[in-house]
């Protein structure tokens, strides 16, 4: 494969050379050639792609991977990103499989009989070649050895000369024996352990000095002399038992222990094992298994690194831990992609995704961009346009190239509470360099689409006009051509909108409704969602509603709806207002089949309850189980087997209230006690222990809705008490799980009891409900920004008002185009 810099994104080119440069001063005493060093670095990188292939077979060519391979700049931290305001906290991030992949490329070398250093013979010449780092992480004896190897030398900077070495063990161990202690070195397990092969493997694990492995022979003995098969004594699993094996090998690795290779990176040295580095890195294992020379050096100097950079990904490579945060995560993405640690690089692009916000989603649009990124490109981009109000108000916004501005603009999916909003950005980017931009202003200017302002936004662009003319006495043509711009009116057509589609769509389920006409509730079996958000004149707003068919059964409302892998679950509910007419069924909704499934029945007929998705299982929590007499159960549906069971119930009887699981955590809010009063309660649930109370709201509420966003709890809408009656709740409060504390934000508009809610793109919906003070029903729909702490009108539902309920579910392309 041909590699050369030529693929290297333009605007780096420049900073290659310079830093070639500086690097070739600072190495030039020291009588190293540079280029030489970069061709054997182009030359690993080259290797290491084909050795991976050879020894492990053929690769998936994953996005990652392919912006990998222009990842090979040298950069500094002040030369790649400007510091700018972002915060400094220190963010851990830490994969759930990092573990298993280490595992699994630990176990793959040595399968391969790559970088194996030591040799274990028994007396019946069978030989077994290991790496004795991982045999000294579970067996004292091969750790004593290893330190008496090791210990001849001084753990300060000299060089370390560890190589291949032997040892023969005695009669009392045969292969039986070793091959069980090295199986369980590599993989946590004990293969094929019965009554014919239990005294060698425990002689082995006993000589060794293996404890884990003896105590699992032990419980296996008790096992079978006790007749069980089923193991009594609680044990741990084998991805458990190689965690704790890598635990013990970076102890060994912070106690220098077995360090075969010293990494050099601008002066800074670190000591390490080069199989770890090969399992975590594919450079380093092109490095270190295809003959190049670096593999028989002691120390590697890497003079295209920055040792804080290379520190993280070592620390990563034996922890698991990657601390980021803003000001250097764009560093250490540069050199996971140059050394090709993938794991790593793969936490560094979710750190950019899970916590880019305004002031950071251009930088990462221009990383992306640069490094050939296209995933994440896209959710930069995306980011931008969802957020731009807030976006165009950043230091960052002001550096855009004007046809990036252009493309933004020019975008239907741009988001803003106002065509106005995207006028006054353009001004703002104007203005910070009126000298150079006032000529790019009227082609920036075609893209704000003056029609959907109205007069009293537009005497703004006038008077915006008269200001823009005073710089430099240059003739600006923006009022006149936006004069007549704003004075033709559009047809009926797609150009009287900007219309975005976000990738989730918005789902109502059932529900009820008043026919005006008949006086009669008409409950609904039908679903529909939000296909599009339409933003108009000033500040209309509609959302684009489609049909999704109906569910089968009967009609329902008060129901229990959640969504998880794709599927759409619906529970219980109510039918009509008699005493039976409460349901326990349950179905799921396949939207790539477009398929309904009836599932097994609740225990327990609910209405007016909660149903939440925490880890795999769902949790139907309190509700009525008849008119006027709500209960305290919870029970869990497991999709795997189709089947509820009772978990720990709640200290007190409860319906009406709202419930949603933030890290791992189930949340409630309010509702109606045994009397039908409405609670300030905030409290925890947890399915084995109960019930955990919290700070209490500032007022009583039930019917209401509750959201998570951003770690914090927003809840709105709903009843409160008021005397022996109710009335509306039209107040609004957030919480905070990390200081219980509760703050007001701004109350509602209208009234929304017994309204559906929930987040799309980072704003809080409410949909439907009814005003408790005449019942009337308006089918509003209110959408709050946290940016700028507003609720606004989206428009009305299409069909059934209360007692709805609502999700996120994605929906293949057929249904949105």
């Amino acid at each position: 494969m041909e590699f050369t810099r030529r693929c290297l994104p333009m605007e780096w080119e420049e900073r290659w050379r310079k830093e070639k440069e500086r690097r070739r001063r600072l190495t030039e005493e020291e009588g190293i050639e540079q280029d030489n060093r970069e061709l054997r670095w182009i030359v690993a990188y080259n290797d290491s792609r084909m050795g991976l292939l050879s020894s492990r077979g053929k690769k998936e060519e994953t996005e990652v991977q392919m912006s990998s391979m222009q990842g090979i700049t040298p950069h500094t931290s002040e030369e790649t990103f400007e510091e700018k305001e972002h915060s400094d906290d220190i963010h851990v991030y830490h994969s759930e499989t990092s573990s298993k992949q280490i595992v699994k490329a630990l176990k793959e070398l040595w399968d391969s009989s790559l970088l194996t250093d030591l040799t274990l013979t028994t007396d019946d010449g069978s030989s077994f070649h290991v790496h004795s780092i991982i045999l000294a992480s579970i067996s004292s004896f091969i750790l004593e050895k290893l330190g008496e190897k090791n210990g001849a030398q001084s753990k300060g900077d000299k060089d370390i000369e560890i190589y291949g070495w032997s040892l023969s063990l005695g009669p009392e161990v045969d292969h039986v024996g070793i091959q069980a202690v090295v199986g369980f070195a590599y993989t946590g397990v004990i293969f094929s352990l019965n009554e014919n092969n239990m005294a060698p493997i425990k002689a082995a694990a006993q000589l060794l000095g293996v404890p884990r492995l003896l105590d699992l022979c032990n419980k296996e003995e008790r096992m079978k002399k006790n007749g069980t098969t089923k193991m009594e004594e609680k044990t741990i699993s084998a991805l458990e038992e190689m965690k704790i094996t890598l635990k013990s090998v970076e102890q060994l690795w912070a106690d220098r222990v077995g360090c075969d290779v010293i990494l050099d990176a601008d002066g800074t040295l670190f000591h390490v094992h080069k199989v770890i580095l090969a399992a975590n890195s594919d450079y380093f294992r092109g490095m270190f298994t295809c003959g190049m020379k670096e593999s028989l050096q002691v120390c590697v100097s890497l003079p295209f690194l920055l040792a804080s950079e290379l520190e993280a990904l070592i620390d990563y490579s034996y922890g698991g831990n990657l601390l980021l945060n803003w000001n250097c995560v764009f560093e250490i993405t540069c050199t996971a992609m140059q050394l090709q640690f993938q794991p790593a690089l793969s936490l560094c692009l979710d750190f950019m995704r899970q916590e880019m916000e305004a002031r950071s989603c251009l930088d990462i649009a221009s990383f992306a961009e640069a490094y050939g990124i296209p995933a994440l490109l896209e959710e930069a981009n995306d980011f931008v346009l969802r957020n731009f109000w807030e976006v165009s108000s950043t230091e960052k916004f002001q550096d855009l190239p004007a046809e990036k501005l252009m493309d933004f603009l020019r975008c239907d999916g741009l988001c803003v509470p106002s065509e106005l909003a995207v006028f006054r950005a353009v001004i703002s980017w104007i203005e910070s360099d009126p000298e150079k931009r006032l000529d790019q202003a009227g082609q920036l200017m075609t893209a704000v689409r003056f029609p959907l302002m109205t007069f009293r936004e537009f005497r703004e662009v006038r008077a915006i006009n008269l200001r823009l003319e005073c710089f430099g006495n240059k003739d600006v043509e923006l009022y006149s051509s936006a004069l007549k711009e704003f004075g033709f009116s559009f047809s009926q057509t797609q150009d009287q909108w900007r219309i975005r589609r976000p990738k989730d769509a918005l789902v109502l389920v059932g529900g009820d409704q008043l026919n005006q006409d008949m006086g009669q509730h008409i409950p609904s079996r039908e679903l529909w969602f939000a296909n599009s958000l339409r933003s108009g004149t000033g500040l209309v707003k509609e959302i684009e509603w489609r049909s999704l068919g109906e569910m089968p059964g009967r009609p329902r409302f008060r129901h229990g709806v959640a969504a998880m892998d794709g599927r759409l679950y619906v529970f219980g509910g109510c039918h009509f207002y008699a005493k039976d007419d409460i349901m326990k069924s349950a179905y799921s909704y396949d939207p790539v089949q477009n398929s309904w499934k009836r599932l097994a029945d609740m225990q327990e007929l609910r209405s007016n309850f909660s149903v939440v998705a925490h880890g795999d299982r769902f949790y139907a929590i309190g509700g009525d189980k008849e008119i006027n007499t709500n209960v305290d159960s919870v029970e869990m549906y497991n999709p795997d087997t189709d089947s509820w069971s009772f978990v720990k119930p709640l200290d007190q009887t409860l319906s009406g209230f709202a419930a949603t699981a933030v890290d791992g955590r189930i949340f409630i809010s309010g509702g109606f006690d045994c009397k039908y009063v409405c609670l300030v309660s905030m409290f925890l649930y947890h399915p084995e222990r109960g019930t955990t109370y919290l700070a209490d709201m500032a007022h009583d509420r039930a019917q209401h809705c509750m959201e998570a966003l951003r770690g914090h709890l927003y809840v709105s809408g709903g009843v409160c008490n008021l005397r022996t009656y109710y009335t509306d709740q039209q107040a609004c409060e957030v919480y905070d799980p990390v200081t219980d504390f509760w703050t007001a934000f701004a109350s509602l508009p209208v009234p929304h009891v017994g309204a559906a809610s929930a987040i799309l793109e980072e704003k809080i919906y409410i949909l439907g409900g009814y005003c408790q003070e005449d019942y009337s029903e308006s089918g509003l729909v209110h959408r709050f920004d946290t940016s700028t702490q507003r609720w606004q009108t989206m428009g009305k539902l299409p069909s059934a008002v209360t007692d709805i309920r609502a999700c996120l579910l994605r929906l293949p392309e057929h249904f949105r185009n």
